[in-house]
């Protein structure tokens, strides 16, 4: 039976945005968690973020709790219309207003059914036509009540969400083998250099201006939107780099290119190999890459900072380290404001972060190790990619009335 997406949620059920939280709303003391938007993954709930509210504050802003079992839609990337389920945490929650809340409160739903529904490929493409938005784009709640929903019998939705979970948790279990390396790689980092902020171990610390290369436009951030018009574009030349490119560390893609006068025009933000690409917006802010040997000459977009180190003070992959250490990004990103959506701070304040700079050999011997680790991850990330693919097809396979 096909129904529109708002009415497989009953009368005594939920479907509403989250609530407008401002970091003057917030209270690290407060009994109340504030769920973001990177705490929802694919099928996953992530449980990443840290903030905190008082009931007495989130009674005055009439917040609505979350129920263990609620499902929770991501309405910004990446990718938008990621759904979760939320499970038993310890503390009352609320989540920020770009997250879409359902309970269907239905005995004809089953909501893991439901929730893998939303994350099929078919919805999801039903998602991206009702998209809004240039930079920060999203999907409003009144767009997904409108969808589509081929809605089997009760226990056809529960044999569907019983083959998938399964498929599913294959996937998770590599992925937690990837996170184990990861996590032991962070150990290693810490008993070699110890907290890259608080640095208890008394290394020099430099700015990024010292550390980097003494070329011109070693730093440098994006051009404005404005100079990167779709109408530019031209089948093949200088590929723009996206944020992609630093989310994804893949520079096999090109979607966007300029031609040679263009070029010129923005050769200040030009890319070149062993430059780091970082990513200054969204969810995903500070993920950042190493632009491989081989790759296209080109510019970044207005999305991306460029950073030239000087390898003799700094190593790229021991500056990538540090970064992406999650004291540094607590303690150089701030708190997020209300719509979870967090900024890269001005360059001013960039150029005055302070880095830990150990000596060379210390950096080379942790990047040795770091390789071999990263050696182990790529033949379980191929295994992880396979269980990734058949999950994926029983998916099409399952909604599609085939499975």
């Amino acid at each position: 039976m096909m129904k529109k997406f708002k009415d497989l949620i009953t009368a005594n059920g939920v479907f509403s945005d989250g609530n407008w939280v401002e970091s003057k709303d917030q209270d690290p003391n407060g009994d109340v968690r504030l769920i973001q938007l990177a705490d929802i993954g694919v099928g996953t709930f992530i449980n990443k973020s840290n903030r905190f509210m008082t009931s007495e504050k989130a009674e005055e802003l009439k917040c609505t709790y979350l129920e263990k079992g609620d499902i929770l839609i991501a309405r910004m990337p990446e990718p938008i219309g990621r759904a979760c389920i939320f499970p038993e945490l310890k503390n009352k929650c609320v989540t920020v207003v770009d997250i879409c809340i359902v309970r269907p409160a239905s005995d004809e739903i089953d909501s893991r059914w439901l929730m893998h529904l939303i994350n099929s490929e078919r919805f999801n493409n039903q998602i991206l036509k009702f998209v809004t938005g240039t930079t920060r784009q999203r999907i409003s709640r009144g767009n997904l009540a409108k969808l589509d929903v081929e809605v089997p019998p009760l226990d056809e939705q529960k044999r569907i969400a019983a083959i998938l979970d399964k498929a599913d948790s294959v996937r998770r279990k590599r992925q937690q083998a990837i996170d184990l390396a990861d996590d032991f790689l962070r150990s290693v980092f810490l008993d070699m250099f110890g907290d890259p902020v608080t640095n208890p171990k008394g290394w020099d610390v430099k700015n990024i201006v010292e550390l980097a290369s003494s070329e011109k436009y070693s730093i440098k951030r994006g051009p404005f939107g404005g100079a990167l018009k779709k109408e530019i574009f031209v089948d093949s030349g200088y590929l723009v780099y996206e944020q992609y490119h630093a989310l994804n560390n893949d520079f096999t893609f090109a979607r966007y290119f300029i031609d040679d006068e263009k070029y010129q025009e923005l050769k200040a933000f030009d890319v070149g190999e062993g430059d780091i690409i970082i990513s200054c917006s969204g969810v995903n802010l500070g993920r950042l890459a190493i632009v491989p040997k081989g790759s296209p000459k080109g510019i970044i977009n207005q999305a991306l900072l460029k950073v030239k180190l000087d390898e003799s003070k700094m190593l790229n992959e021991m500056f990538v380290s540090i970064f992406t250490h999650p004291n540094f990004k607590r303690e150089f990103f701030g708190d997020n404001r209300g719509s979870g959506v967090p900024n890269f701070p001005p360059m001013s304040t960039f150029k005055e972060f302070g880095f830990i700079v150990p000596p060379l050999e210390k950096q080379q011997k942790y990047i040795s190790l770091v390789h071999k680790v990263e050696q182990l991850k790529m033949k379980i990330k191929s295994s992880y990619e396979l269980s990734l693919a058949e999950f994926n097809s029983l998916s099409q396979k399952a909604f599609a009335g085939e499975l």
